[in-house]
């Protein structure tokens, strides 16, 4: 069965401050290279390029430097080979 939609990334909301060293991501392969962007959360336009990494054992990614965040941002996670997304205005 092919799915009607698949999202290209993943998307990580969060309500309160905090500090990610790593995160993961089901269903992608240890070794797939991984870009991390911070968005806006409303319009997920993409504001800027905060990790290039490698996912590793059983899909969890471990971050070189950990990513703070504040309640209310967001960052998704695209992995190499997927089809870019669009900015959305």
């Amino acid at each position: 069965m092919i799915p009607l939609h698949h999202d290209s990334c993943f998307t990580f909301h969060f309500a309160d401050d905090r500090i990610i060293p790593r995160f993961h991501l089901e269903g992608v392969g240890a070794g797939q290279q991984v870009k991390v962007f911070k968005i806006e959360p409303t319009t997920g336009k993409r504001l800027g390029l905060l990790a290039t990494t490698a996912v590793g054992k059983d899909g969890w990614v471990d971050l070189s430097e950990p990513i703070s965040v504040r309640g209310g941002e967001a960052f998704i996670a695209v992995p190499e080979g997927q089809p870019p997304e669009p900015n959305r205005k």
